[in-house]
């Protein structure tokens, strides 16, 4: 990493595996990349350089004990909302500017479970409420790839740290496309798994039906590897599947020169290509990157055929109705009284609740709660929000039925590459058409995965492919081999 090309999480645990480089030396190395660098991508609220240390000095134990999992040793970045104890856990809010957890969620839990080496908290939009990392209170995020554009949201700390060599891997939450809208925009690999696969406990909630946690990696493998580490059932989230454990790494090995093609007992990988996602609004360069990437995938041996979503279109309003809905019932518990910033300048309860909520919240999370009570509300509940969860279960039927046909669905991550700092935030519309690719994903509780696929106007260019439930080893699988078939996950920002 000290050369300037970072290393992956497999490349990293080889290394540490073979005691070529120490966790403590590791360590010191994405210290110094976020001394160096951080002033100007800004990727971290927090950075906790004594609690790494530690951590690395007691995973070189591990490792000298020959108790070493993947993971252990390995440095990441954990977005600002999955709770960790000990460290401050702001949501990029002045709401929870001074919280912290005094438990670990259990994303984090089995992460440092297998020695893994906290490096801090990344930045991100408000509550998770935008797509370009410009909406925390803090500071905007800036990607590494051109300093004066934004690095896509709302994960964007993940996204820019990692693509800038400050850490090794970082974790994420989608609700509706804030770990691959970043990475598609960063040059990363972002996995949003199925929804209920990553316990969702200690994840500070934004709409607790869509939310999902998943990894932003250099690479498909990295990915992979993550996965093993974070899936699986927990007593603590009433909505995580019991189901057995998989090794998504196991399956990514290679058989042929065609590995998508019929060599394999069930056939060609069969590959859908909707339509609906290839509008209007797609920039003429992603458009380009997108279709070399299909050809790509044929050359590979799929077979890819075009089909129809034509639900998609509804899928925007739908979630607009349901995301803010939720979340206004989810931050309701930020009134001042229990725990967070508190307005305290007043002896009237209601006024205090009211300051402390308008000045606490940002302009983007008060838009979204009001949007949301506007939909729950006495005699708008009907039209607005039952008839948005109509419309999820119309979607969700479309999904399932395209997969009877296909075995996982081609798209652009993002219509546009990153966009300059500050373009969209005078209309919310504009920014909110930014995730139209990725948004349906998570109303049917779906799979998906953004790898590197191309460059447009200097700009790194993500592929989208979406799967049916559960169906995270296919999908990175497929991936996989797309990566191994082109070099654009090896392409780095000259920061």
């Amino acid at each position: 990493m000290s050369t300037g090309v970072p290393l992956t999480i497999h490349d990293a645990s080889g290394m540490l595996a073979r005691q070529e480089i120490s966790s403590l030396e590791l360590t010191e190395v994405c210290l110094d990349r976020i001394q160096q660098c951080d002033d100007r991508v800004r990727s971290f609220i927090t950075v906790t350089p004594e609690l790494a240390r530690q951590q690395a000095g007691e995973a070189d134990r591990r490792i000298a004990a020959g108790s070493a999992r993947p993971l252990t040793g390995v440095p990441m970045q954990v977005k600002d909302l999955i709770c960790t104890r000990g460290v401050a856990t702001t949501c990029a809010s002045r709401m929870l500017e001074d919280f912290v957890p005094v438990y670990n969620a259990t994303v984090a839990e089995r992460l440092l479970g297998q020695g893994a080496v906290l490096l801090g908290k990344g930045n991100m939009d408000e509550f998770g409420m935008g797509s370009s990392c410009e909406n925390s209170a803090f500071f905007p995020t800036r990607n590494p790839w051109d300093l004066e554009r934004v690095p896509g949201g709302s994960s964007g700390g993940g996204a820019a740290a990692v693509a800038a060599g400050e850490a090794v891997y970082a974790i994420g939450s989608d609700t509706g496309g804030s770990i691959r809208q970043p990475s598609a925009m960063c040059g990363t690999v972002g996995l949003k798994p199925t929804y209920g696969l990553v316990s969702r406990y200690g994840l500070i909630a934004y709409a607790s039906s869509l939310d999902q946690v998943g990894p932003i990696t250099r690479d498909v493998a990295d990915s992979a590897l993550v996965l093993n580490a974070i899936a699986g059932p927990d007593p603590r989230d009433s909505t995580c599947l019991d189901i057995p454990a998989i090794d998504y790494a196991a399956g990514l090995a290679l058989e042929s020169s065609t590995p998508l093609g019929r060599g394999g007992t069930s056939g060609a990988v069969r590959l859908g290509v909707p339509e609906e996602y290839f509008t209007d609004g797609m920039e003429p360069g992603v458009r380009e990157a997108l279709e070399s990437a299909i050809d790509t995938l044929a050359g590979l041996g799929a077979d890819v055929e075009t089909v129809s979503l034509p639900t998609t279109r509804l899928a925007l309003a739908c979630y607009y109705i349901i995301a803010p809905s939720e979340c206004s019932a989810n931050l309701a518990r930020y009134d001042g009284v229990k725990y967070g910033y508190s307005f305290q300048d007043t002896d009237n309860m209601w006024e205090a609740m009211e300051q402390t909520r308008g000045r606490g919240f940002g302009p983007e999370v008060k838009r979204r709660i009001m949007l949301g009570a506007y939909a729950l509300s006495a005699g708008y509940y009907d039209a607005y929000y039952l008839k948005a969860q109509q419309v999820r279960t119309l979607i969700r039927q479309e999904f399932d039925q395209v997969f009877q046909k296909v075995d996982a669905l081609v798209t652009p991550t993002s219509p546009v590459v990153a966009f300059p700092l500050g373009s969209k935030t005078a209309d919310p519309v504009e920014m909110y058409l930014i995730d139209v690719c990725t948004l349906p994903v998570n109303i049917a509780g779906l799979p998906a995965i953004s790898v590197p696929c191309g460059f447009s106007q200097g700009l790194p260019v993500g592929m989208q492919l979406i799967g049916p439930h559960l169906s995270e080893q296919r999908l990175l699988r497929i991936a996989y081999a797309y990566e191994q078939a082109t070099e654009w996950h090896e392409a780095r920002p000259d920061l």
